[in-house]
């Protein structure tokens, strides 16, 4: 079993990716990189704790490889558009991999290099090692699922899921 705690924008959007993957026996929606002790939600979208939006995605290597998670992280959001997703902006929402050890940091690296061919502009996600995750609260857990009607469900994350789909179709499961 492995784990990558990731950041594309809006933590919403990777979970709800992640959710329906073969292969994947968890998704954690939230927290690392900022300076706060105990952040929550209020402080992240404040954008006044420098901690990033971010799931942590456990999978089993017998089932989905991880250059297979990695290719939908890129594939779910723009990684060159620096703290910035969409309509999200700040810090918090910065395109971010945050690796464990030396493995997962080349590994990340060899993913952005892979990737990069894919998109006009340079990749600005940042490969950092991963300080403390904090869960985010229990609302943000499986969100999409949850709450699939919603607005920004409909706008913001259905147009990430069909991109997924487009490209890793064999690997969702809904």
């Amino acid at each position: 079993m492995k784990t990558f705690v990731l950041g594309g924008g809006c933590f919403w959007c990777l979970d709800a990716v992640y959710q329906q993957t073969r292969g994947v026996t968890d998704v954690v929606s939230g927290y690392t990189g900022g300076h706060l002790p105990k952040p929550d939600y209020d402080s992240v979208c404040a954008g006044t704790s420098g901690h990033a939006e971010v799931v942590a995605v456990s999978f089993d290597e017998t089932i989905i490889g991880p250059e297979v998670i990695l290719g939908m992280f890129f594939v779910s959001h723009d990684p060159t558009t620096l703290n910035r997703q969409g309509y999200d902006v700040g810090t918090q929402y910065r395109s971010s991999m945050f690796y464990q050890d030396t493995e997962q940091k080349e590994l990340f690296e060899r993913a952005i290099e892979r990737n990069q061919e894919h998109w006009s502009n340079p990749i600005v996600t940042e490969v950092v090692r991963l300080p403390t995750f904090h869960v985010a609260e229990e609302v943000h857990q499986n969100f999409y699922a949850k709450h699939p009607e919603q607005g920004y469900c409909q706008v913001i994350i259905n147009p990430k899921l069909a991109k997924a789909r487009k490209y890793y179709a064999e690997w969702l499961t809904a």
